[in-house]
């Protein structure tokens, strides 16, 4: 499964939301330097959809804002625990 989002990073907090437009958005306090932001980002989708760390990898975007991950997994449990996510988060 591939998740498409944008990435806010050196925010004041970290955070994962939906914008108006329903797209995902992901705020991390780190800097996009050495990978920092990026780690954040995978450490945030991890905990918030509660999946393991090595399940996501960025395979577009990485020193964009705009990014691309790779979610491996059953796709069934994926999008039940990302629409869990979303029933909770708006």
């Amino acid at each position: 499964m591939t998740i498409q989002l944008r990435v806010q990073p050196r925010a004041r907090r970290t955070a994962l939301e939906r914008t108006a437009e329903g797209a995902l958005k992901a705020a991390v306090t780190p800097a996009p330097e050495d990978g920092k932001a990026n780690d954040a980002v995978v450490a945030l989708l991890a905990q918030a959809w509660r999946l393991p760390k090595s399940t996501f990898e960025i395979v577009r975007g990485g020193t964009a804002r705009e990014k691309t991950l790779m979610v491996a997994g059953d796709p069934a449990l994926l999008a039940d625990r990302i629409a869990e996510w979303m029933r909770k988060n708006g």
